[in-house]
């Protein structure tokens, strides 16, 4: 058996668009490899796209906490095993992850998020208006991908936007891995205590959101929806945010992939789906727990043994895509797996095609000069941490 590598080791990217390079290697001489956890036991990593579908897809791979435990948290401290939070439901398994998941499951699907559609691409145009009016350039994040973004996710779950101020802040920083521990509790609290007040707002004086229709049906607590909306914004917004600012840095750098989207706007949807698989901006913290030993790929994984599975290199995996390094808005992406895979796949990922199609179709159409304002290795990325983002995307245009 070969030597288990560190936690570590995989998680940085060296370049601005391609996962680390260790993947490559493991990939092809150990798709299934031991990997040695920062509280020092061993389990693996898995980083071919076969076995990372395997294994997200397999019921005897557990994503509860009160069975595994967090590997790392993003402020790198150790996380024991504990209860599992209300309403937390991406850290369940079946049957309480199939009962809070079933609630949500009509507000996310492709005919909800196709009956978005005008609303969505009527705030791409409005945030397309303020930049112009700002005047170039423009910082692309802070100036279109975030308010288009939240400002969607807060109208359908009903979340103040211009009270933005008391939670935007919290999913960054959860997605940090150098934030301040005390500072993200301190994020995670304000947005709590804000969900709290809306949510009593709306016993009282219900609208056309999901946090009034979810009252009307009368299964969940207090703290249970409090819980799901923190979820749906840890989850949907800077998920959704930097896959399109770092879709769009994509195209301006890859420019023969901008100008035949440019020349065929019917490419559009192959567009977003091959920036999605090639980005994979969910980088790392996806992982299992084995519920009982299990054959897989000539080893046995063990009965509480924690599995790690890298999406990044799942979409890079050149037995599934060909050529797989190469940004081609041509080429057939059935089976990524940038929203991962089986019963914890993306709930929102309908949506976010929505958004990322209206904001990169609004930027195409109404500034066909659109440039980075900046050189290509001056935009600062954010490399290591559970989101690959941009922290900044000047454009002129």
């Amino acid at each position: 058996m070969s030597d288990a590598i560190s936690y570590e080791v995989p998680w940085a990217r060296t370049h601005r668009f391609d996962p680390p390079s260790v993947f490559d290697s493991l990939r092809a001489e150990r798709p299934l490899a031991r990997m040695v956890y920062p509280d020092g036991h061993e389990g693996w990593i898995v980083t071919s796209h076969e076995l990372v579908r395997k294994v997200l897809g397999d019921p005897r791979f557990s994503h509860s906490t009160e069975i595994g435990h967090f590997p790392v948290t993003h402020q790198g401290q150790l996380v024991p095993t504990h209860p599992s939070i209300p309403g937390m439901f991406i850290h369940m398994d079946p049957p309480e992850h199939t009962r809070y998941r079933s609630l949500l499951t009509g507000e996310f699907t492709v005919r909800r998020a196709n009956l978005l559609k005008p609303r969505v691409e009527e705030v791409a145009a409005e945030q397309v208006a303020v930049m112009r009016e700002s005047g170039a350039p423009v910082d692309l994040v802070t100036g279109f991908a975030r308010p288009l973004v939240l400002r969607v996710l807060a109208e359908l779950v009903g979340l103040p936007y211009g009270e933005r101020d008391r939670y935007e802040h919290a999913p960054t920083l959860l997605h940090d891995p150098d934030a301040d521990p005390a500072e993200v509790a301190a994020a995670y609290g304000a947005a709590s205590a804000l969900f709290v007040e809306v949510i009593e707002a709306k016993r009282k004086d219900p609208g056309d959101d999901l946090i009034s229709r979810l009252l009307a049906d009368g299964q969940l607590s207090t703290e249970e929806l409090c819980n799901i909306v923190l979820l749906l914004l840890f989850a949907g917004f800077e998920t959704t945010e930097s896959a399109l600012s770092v879709g769009v840095f994509a195209l301006l750098h890859h420019e023969d992939q901008l100008a035949a989207l440019r020349a065929d706007p019917s490419k559009l949807d192959a567009a977003v789906e091959e920036l999605l698989r090639y980005l994979t901006v969910n980088q790392y913290h996806t992982y299992r727990t084995a519920l009982e030993d299990i054959p897989l790929h000539g080893e046995v994984v063990r009965k509480g043994d924690s599995v790690t599975v890298s999406l990044p290199a799942a979409n890079r995996d050149p037995a599934r895509f060909g050529c797989p390094g190469t940004l081609d808005i041509d080429r057939d992406t059935a089976g990524h797996v940038a929203f991962g895979f089986g019963i914890h796949q993306c709930l929102g990922q309908n949506l976010a095609r929505v958004e990322l199609r209206a904001g990169l179709a609004a930027l195409m159409r109404e500034f066909p000069g659109l440039r980075l304002a900046v050189a290509s290795d001056e935009v600062p990325l954010r490399l290591k941490g559970s989101v690959f983002a941009v922290n900044r995307l000047p454009v002129s245009w």
